[in-house]
């Protein structure tokens, strides 16, 4: 690293593209629907239909409402019920071990479906017969047999997230430097030279209160530099990351402990270059596309880490519409139902299929950015916690405090990992689960 930019796996998703059809092209934008799983819903019940519907997903109303259309129009006649993860969580396993269901589908996330797999119908049959022709990819396949055998879920919408650059940064790119493939390196010398072009930095990321900073360092820093998220969390490869975070720290705007949705000070002009949700991307170009560009994560020493958010459809067991859930997975695995999804609600796709031509054109930039992201030899996939329910929060304060304490406070990098790898181990000594991707699925997981 030059010294001007100091301060002026078994189970684990492989490295080729995760998407086929319209996957291929984006993965993408998960819009508010995301967020709003990691927020409050509404837990009243849905609106009149035959079939129950629990989901984790499109809880604000007007998402809801939007939602409830395309139901209508897919020939689904459901009632919609969105409710935040905790409550979809407790509530499928409460009637499920009662044996007393009154759901019949339930959408939600990977994190959300893998913990309650033993909870769940085998859909085995159902991709193998009706849906055999949807194109998914085998990694996201992968991921719906919850680390299991047999098909817990039926892949259903996806999200992950990018860098959102304002094309006037583009003159501060270091000499031979493709932004569409940034290694770490560049990156941070991209920072400083913009830092030094500007007289102030012009790089943030969301590290507020209610930002996804969290998810950065889980996803795409550790995954990058040490292969893994939990069980490198304190390794001399996790002491190298962590320094080059320090390093890009002291070049990017100090605001940025501030900022929640980084679309904000980019349309602002506070910031040129940030990474963050593809939902709290999408407004900073929507008055002036033609001056953005989306584009992938950097590569690290290990790959090119990333996170991908998968949303699944499932039919738990003791269903009371077995049959009416899986046409209505069937329905809403059609391409063009797909395409409405993402043309109302903005979740891309996961079937094959050709993307709606009439996109808007901040989509459009994300499709480009996840397209070369998820389609680079080098990608490393990992997934949000699994399994850690309603703690998800204390685990992903491991990483916000260790950032905290080494970019903020300068406490030793080695002393501080060690520190909060044993809050982690805490944690999962208690729930004792398994490791999720990129870390080797399947075996307890602790920080070593």
């Amino acid at each position: 690293m030059p010294a001007h930019a100091r301060h002026d796996h078994p189970g684990a998703l492989s490295r080729r593209t995760l998407l086929g059809g319209f996957g291929a092209v984006a993965a993408a934008l998960a819009a508010s629907p995301v967020l709003a799983a990691c927020s409050g819903a509404s837990t009243s019940g849905g609106g009149e239909g035959s079939l129950g519907f629990l989901s984790s997903q499109f809880s604000p109303i007007e998402e809801r409402q939007r939602f409830e259309t395309i139901l209508k129009n897919a020939g689904v006649d459901a009632a919609f019920n969105p409710v935040t993860n905790s409550v979809f969580a407790s509530t499928l396993a409460t009637q499920v071990d009662a044996g007393s269901v009154d759901i019949s589908i339930a959408g939600g996330l990977h994190g959300d479906l893998a913990p309650l797999a033993a909870k769940l119908t085998d859909l085995d049959d159902l991709l193998s017969g009706d849906l055999a022709a949807a194109g998914y990819s085998a990694d996201i396949l992968t991921l719906a047999k919850a680390g299991g055998s047999t098909t817990k879920y039926i892949p259903w919408m996806q999200a992950t997230y990018v860098l959102a650059v304002n094309k006037k940064a583009l003159e501060w790119l270091p000499a031979g430097a493709d932004v569409n493939k940034l290694t770490y390196e560049q990156f941070l010398d991209w920072a400083v030279a913009a830092r030094q072009a500007n007289g102030k930095p012009v790089f943030g990321l969301p590290a507020g209160p209610k930002g996804l900073s969290h998810r950065f360092f889980q996803g795409y820093l550790l995954p990058s530099f040490t292969g893994g998220q939990i069980t490198t969390f304190r390794s001399a490869d996790a002491v190298t990351a962590w320094q080059y975070m320090r390093d890009l720290w002291a070049n990017m705007n100090p605001a940025s402990t501030n900022y929640e949705y980084m679309q904000e000070p980019l349309a602002r002009g506070e910031v040129l270059v940030a990474w963050d949700h593809v939902a709290r991307l999408v407004d900073a170009p929507k008055e002036k596309p033609d001056e953005w560009v989306m584009v992938p994560a950097p590569t690290g020493p290990k790959g090119l880490g990333y996170m991908l958010v998968v949303a699944g459809l499932s039919i738990p067991n003791g269903a009371p519409d077995a049959e009416g859930a899986r046409k209505a997975i069937i329905a809403l695995s059609k391409p063009e139902v797909q395409a409405e999804v993402l043309r109302q609600n903005a979740f891309f796709p996961v079937v094959a299929g050709e993307l709606p031509t009439d996109l808007p054109p901040a989509i459009k930039l994300e499709a480009d950015a996840v397209k070369a992201q998820q389609s680079s030899p080098d990608a490393l996939v990992s997934v949000p916690p699994v399994g850690v329910g309603e703690r998800d929060g204390e685990v992903s304060a491991a990483f916000g405090n260790a950032f905290r304490e080494i970019c903020l406070d300068g406490k030793d990098i080695a002393a501080t990992l060690d520190a909060r790898g044993e809050d982690l181990n805490a944690i999962l000594s208690e729930l004792k689960i398994n490791c999720w991707a990129p870390d080797p699925v399947g075996e307890p997981c602790m920080v070593a």
